[in-house]
């Protein structure tokens, strides 16, 4: 295993016979007292450090991830660490409200299984611009250092390490945007490493999939169809021994789709076009609101409070008649349709324009 820091955890293939000064050394090797032993004081400070780091796998009420940490952690934010520790398997939603450190709490279940020795390689998906994103903070506030998977990577490792090596063996822990990960040149190189049918040890040990509801199936009538991207994470999901899902809006309002992304999680626990119980979803799933929560221990608010004012806007005597007219205009596109629910989208938009609304209140027209 390499120990330099551009590439820790990466394995190394050496020639014993032409390494200079080769020599062997025993991993659990008594210390040898023909040099002097160390003072009192050095031994107890070792002892002390293993101590304080030493972490039994059947203790899960001790946590070591948030004190290796550089961030400031809320006490809401360790719920998904103790949960994913008490699962033999961990098959976690995360659907925390907008704000609320959806990254953290993942970076917290990876640095803990990673410390355990339960999660060695892990694989991260997400959108295309929270690539950069998602490997800086897991390397400034958790010491986890990821690669980005793209063609960019791809040129460099054919170039450096023949035409013949694969993105995806070269690092134990990577990042990959899913609509790179969804074409045909990615998906082939990735089957060269899965094996025909899922067996144990996993060709991944963690996989985190950001922004989920995106690789939910799209629905369409009756049925949920598989997009492109939910066809990449099935095929991955299945040889990943823990998975991670985020999102802040996981549920579509369609249950085909919804059922389908819990299955993409634990194919155990559900199947696609059953609802599941509530009692289900409390084992996978953990939603919390910014409402929701208490608040400090001091008794101050824990987010700001939002105050919504009204913007008064003048129009100019031009504005004003351009407005009536794109009035008027969305008027008779809705006499045109008689009312049918069914209307195009330049209705909707037509309709919204001469309304004022769009994500604003209404201004007051003042010619």
């Amino acid at each position: 295993m390499s120990i330099e820091d551009d590439a820790r955890d990466e394995r190394l293939r050496v020639v014993w016979e032409l390494e200079p000064g080769a020599a062997a050394y025993e991993r659990h090797a008594l210390p040898n007292p023909a040099r002097g032993f160390d003072p009192p004081g050095h031994l107890d400070a070792f002892l002390d450090a293993v101590r304080w780091g030493a972490i039994a796998s059947a203790d899960t009420t001790v946590l070591q991830a948030p004190f290796r940490s550089g961030i400031q952690i809320e006490e809401y934010q360790l719920d998904p660490v103790v949960r994913a520790l008490s699962m033999p398997r961990t098959n976690l939603l995360i659907a925390d409200d907008v704000g609320l450190g959806k990254t953290i709490e993942a970076g917290l279940v990876m640095q803990e299984l990673m410390l355990r020795h339960r999660a060695r390689t892990m694989l991260i998906v997400c959108p295309a611009g929270l690539t950069l994103q998602w490997r800086d903070e897991m390397r400034d506030k958790f010491g986890l250092e990821f690669r980005i998977v793209d063609s960019g990577l791809l040129k460099e490792l054919r170039r450096t390490r023949g035409l013949y090596a694969n993105p995806w063996t070269h690092f134990p822990r990577l990042i990959v945007s899913v609509d790179w990960l969804k074409r045909d040149r990615p998906r082939r190189l990735l089957r060269d490493v899965l094996p025909a049918v899922p067996r144990y040890p996993r060709a991944f040990d963690l996989l985190v999939v950001d922004e989920v509801h995106t690789c939910a199936p799209a629905t369409r009538g009756k049925y949920a169809v598989d997009s492109q991207r939910t066809e990449v994470i099935r095929e991955l999901a299945p040889h990943c021994e823990h998975r991670l899902f985020l999102s802040a809006t996981p549920h579509n309002g369609y249950q085909n789709s919804w059922t389908a992304l819990l299955e993409l999680l634990d194919d155990q626990r559900f199947a696609r076009g059953v609802m599941p119980s509530d009692e289900q979803l409390a084992q996978v799933m953990i939603r919390r609101l910014k409402s929701e929560l208490p608040p400090k221990w001091d008794g101050s608010p824990r987010f700001a409070t939002r105050v919504i004012h009204d913007l008064n806007v003048h129009y100019s005597e031009s504005e004003g008649r351009a407005h009536l007219k794109l009035a008027e205009y969305a008027e008779s596109r809705r006499r045109i349709s008689g009312g049918n629910a069914q209307r195009s989208a330049a209705d909707f938009v037509a309709e919204r324009r001469a309304r004022g609304d769009s994500g604003r209140r209404r201004p007051r027209l003042r010619p």
